[in-house]
């Protein structure tokens, strides 16, 4: 992000503004609502979320006075009030893909649906796209990073994100020539296979935040999509189904995070993984040939080899996520995106034992949850991507808890975008 601060200050003074149109006012957008009124040349336009108080709330709490909100509901609308100077909040989320001066739409919803659409109507209308939304990127990112490209706008995952800012250790790693190893990310609660929204809601209550969310979080699934955009970006693989998960401090990643011949727990090198004991940060090991250069890492106390730690001990979640925009519109240049064909999948597994005709759910739910494979792998056993799995989606035989769900055991929403547009990206990646 080198230099971003000198370029926005001087579109402040040129007068100008990059205007977003976000979706999604829950914790990640309210606080990056915040964020942005803090920031030279670049403006929240638009705010859209089902709640529109929630939605109002976001500006009133970054400190924009109520007579300079306007409430809307139609893009026209929307652009006369924006032509005003106006901040808009909508529950219409295409108003923040589809308005006049809107330059980036923002996803921050975490619903592989809505995240479907608001990417597909931001590339439609040739507008910039940041996905806070990294479910949607791991079950067709492929697919959405092309129509972008073919569009000429940007397609990008969200700095602060762990997946953007493990790619911006990665990035530095690269170019400066070392030979990077393991890309992987804390995790900063044990993981609950079980864990429901019910099993979460006290904690959920407790923290302000959605208890589907933190399911999400406590049975590992948010960690499976993440380290999913990661290897999908990168080409780095899972060790085996799930990673290892392994416990350790920072000063013992490269011990834990070496070759079994090694003492470590890994089967090989370029992995993707998580550890427990280190969130809320993210790391890269490293390594390098040449002896010159591990003389110097040692000298500046990075260890004493092979393999050395990069780590970066924290996110910014939503905060950050203006940065990727600025870089959409001023570089045309992306933070994160899958590379090609995807690399991992986040496959769906059952939760509990489930019969015959029952209604699965998704992400954060009662009935299953994610986990990483590799790609051909789980074409070879026909697994679900999980993103595909909603609350339309009926069993058509019994499955017994910790079962891979399989393309034959369900009856999916095929009416679902985000089943149009899979459909679409396995004719072509």
């Amino acid at each position: 992000m080198l230099g971003v601060n000198y370029k926005l200050a001087e579109l402040e003074e040129k007068g100008k503004n990059i205007n977003l149109g976000i979706v999604g006012a829950g914790q990640m957008g309210m606080g990056m609502v915040s964020q942005v009124m803090l920031m030279k040349g670049i403006r929240p336009a638009v705010v859209s979320d089902i709640d529109l108080d929630r939605a109002f709330n976001a500006y009133i709490n970054a400190g924009v006075k109520s007579d300079d909100i306007a409430k809307v509901s139609t893009i026209a609308e929307a652009n006369e009030k924006m032509e005003q100077g106006k901040y808009i909040v909508t529950d219409n989320s295409e108003i923040a893909s589809k308005a006049n001066l809107v330059d980036v739409a923002i996803d921050a919803t975490g619903v592989p649906e809505v995240g479907a659409k608001i990417a597909l109507d931001a590339i439609d209308n040739k507008k910039h796209i940041v996905m806070l939304n990294v479910e949607t990127d791991v079950c067709i990112g492929p697919l959405l990073k092309k129509l972008a490209d073919n569009a000429g706008v940007v397609y990008t995952g969200s700095a602060g994100d762990e997946p953007g800012a493990v790619k911006e250790l990665y990035d530095f790693a690269d170019a400066a020539g070392f030979d990077v190893k393991v890309i992987g990310k804390g995790k900063n609660n044990k993981v609950d296979l079980d864990c429901n929204p019910d099993t979460v809601l006290e904690e959920a209550t407790r923290r302000g935040v959605s208890p589907h969310m933190l399911a999400s979080f406590k049975d590992g699934t948010k960690t499976m999509v993440e380290l999913t955009c990661m290897s999908n970006a990168t080409g780095f693989v899972p060790d085996i189904r799930g990673a290892h998960g392994a416990e350790a401090k920072v000063n013992e990643l490269t011990s834990v995070l070496s070759l079994k011949e090694e003492g470590g727990v890994l089967n090989k090198y370029g992995v993707v993984e998580y550890i427990k004991g280190v969130a809320p940060g993210v790391f890269v090991i490293v390594s390098s040939k040449l002896d010159t250069v591990k003389a110097e890492m040692k000298y500046l106390s990075m260890g004493d080899g092979p393999n050395y730690v990069l780590y970066r001990p924290y996110h910014l979640a939503s905060l950050e996520t203006p940065l990727s925009a600025v870089k959409a519109v001023l570089d045309h240049q992306s933070t994160i995106v899958p590379m090609g064909a995807p690399v991992s999948e986040v496959i769906t597994i059952a939760k509990k034992d489930l019969k015959a005709g029952q209604n699965l759910d998704g992400i954060g739910g009662y009935t299953v949850y994610g986990t990483i494979e590799l790609a051909k792998t789980a074409k070879k056993i026909n697994a679900v991507p999980l993103g595909l799995i909603n609350k339309k989606t009926v069993l058509k035989k019994n499955v017994k808890k910790g079962e891979v769900i399989t393309y034959e055991m369900v009856d999916l929403d095929e009416s679902s975008l985000i089943f149009q547009l899979r459909k679409l990206q396995d004719r072509f990646f």
